[in-house]
């Protein structure tokens, strides 16, 4: 066991830094851990930001991962509404605060996320721009949409990714006019293809979703400081009261870069290089969550993963590798999403270009089917759409690495545990 007079600190206040906290306690590490977290709320999960907070249908107290008082009955030192700003890796501190204050650790683990990438046009300091990351975002952004939808106004958002769709979903059903301006061909192009994007543009049209696609916004306009339309490169105007940017997240790498600790470049999505292990370049500085770039072996290369289910993972992973236990990270990637009366959910990695194939196993006519996609006869991620509890299985045949006939494969009769050498 590791020596209680040691000190673990954790920076980033997100899923990932509360479940490393959670899990050194609950392994039986004695030592002091200090979570160091850059808002004033207490550690929360984001997914309900985007789903049922923002929808009215979750409390705003359903989304902290614990309660208040959890963190001081776990003897865990919690400095809320703080940054970290310096790494001294020699010295083995951190510096943070206003006062800057410093503090020695041990083992540090950075869970410090991402954050949304910005808009570089005319307009974006126009009071109706909003973004999307934190639960402030969310509060301000849930006011807005209910009174879009009182006052029949419209919103226009900047990619069609799962941000954006997930908002847009939520501003119809508020009953405002959504308009999505995406460079792409489909929705989610980079993730899906356009095979699948395709069921996403087709879900959000019957809503009353108006895409803009294959353009990109090139200035808001507005006046008095007020959003009043949006422009966009084929030099259209479209009307807009309010404008959510969801054109994706990058890594908040800066604190690991100024430490002198190694960055993955962009083609491996940035943030920080850790081994199969979490750890970083520094062998007493570990990383979890969305700014961790891990190799996924089983797909031969190295990935930045922004989902939920990798900072739940990923930070009791780090907080194990920490203490010394042999604590592999080998999940394969998964998220889900929810939109109308569409609930998703995909496991695997496969960019387009990665596959050769796309196999689907029920009624896409309906939503109701799982798709798979295929290289060689290898599934290497599928997603099921309004059909459940089959994720377990799905992923066993993506580690499987078992060439699979595409006939079974599409064949509803056919259980998915057959399939599985």
């Amino acid at each position: 066991m590791v020596d209680a007079d040691q000190t673990f600190v954790i920076v980033g206040g997100g899923l990932a830094g509360a479940k490393a906290a959670e899990t050194l306690r609950a392994e039986g590490f004695t030592g002091r851990v200090i979570l160091i977290c850059d808002e004033r709320d207490h550690p929360y999960e984001r997914p309900p930001l985007s789903k049922g907070f923002l929808l009215g249908k979750e409390e705003r107290d359903s989304v902290f991962v614990h309660e208040p008082a959890w963190y001081a009955r776990n003897d865990i030192e919690l400095h809320l509404g703080q940054s970290v700003d310096r790494i001294d890796r020699r010295a083995k501190t951190v510096r943070y605060g206003d006062d800057g204050t410093l503090v020695r650790y041990d083992k540090l683990l950075l869970c410090t996320g991402a954050e949304p990438r910005r808009l570089d046009i005319p307009g974006t300091d126009l009071a109706g721009v909003h973004h999307l990351r934190r639960l402030a975002h969310a509060e301000r952004l849930k006011g807005v949409l209910a009174s879009l939808g009182r006052d029949n106004g419209h919103l226009v958002i900047a990619g069609a990714g799962w941000i954006g769709l997930e908002v847009a979903a939520a501003a119809r059903e508020y009953g405002a006019e959504v308009t999505v301006i995406e460079p792409e061909p489909t929705p989610l192009h980079g993730v899906l293809g356009p095979e699948l994007g395709n069921v996403f543009a087709q879900l959000h049209s019957g809503h009353g979703v108006r895409f803009q696609f294959g353009r990109r916004l090139t200035e808001i306009i507005g006046q008095d400081g007020m959003v009043l339309a949006v422009r966009t490169d084929d030099g259209e105007e479209h009307p807009a009261h309010d404008v959510l940017a969801a054109i994706g997240a990058v890594p908040r790498a800066a604190l690991a870069e100024a430490a002198g600790l190694e960055i993955a470049d962009r083609a491996h999505g940035g943030g920080i290089v850790v081994d199969e292990r979490l750890r970083t370049s520094d062998p007493d500085i570990y990383a979890a969550g969305d700014v961790a770039a891990f190799p996924l072996e089983l797909y031969g290369t190295r990935i930045r993963v922004e989902h939920w289910a990798n900072a739940l993972n990923g930070g009791p992973a780090a907080a194990r590798s920490m203490l010394g236990q042999d604590a592999v990270y080998d999940r394969v990637p998964y998220f889900f999403t929810d939109q109308y009366d569409l609930g998703m959910e995909y496991s695997g990695w496969a960019p387009p270009g990665s596959y050769d194939q796309v196999v689907i196993r029920g009624d896409m006519g309906k939503r109701e089917f799982i798709a798979f996609w295929v290289r060689e006869g290898r599934v290497l991620a599928g997603m099921n759409v309004n059909v459940w509890n089959v994720t377990e299985q799905i992923q066993r045949l993506i580690r499987s690495r078992a060439q699979v006939d595409s006939d079974a494969l599409a064949d509803p009769h056919v259980p998915l545990d057959r399939l599985v050498p």
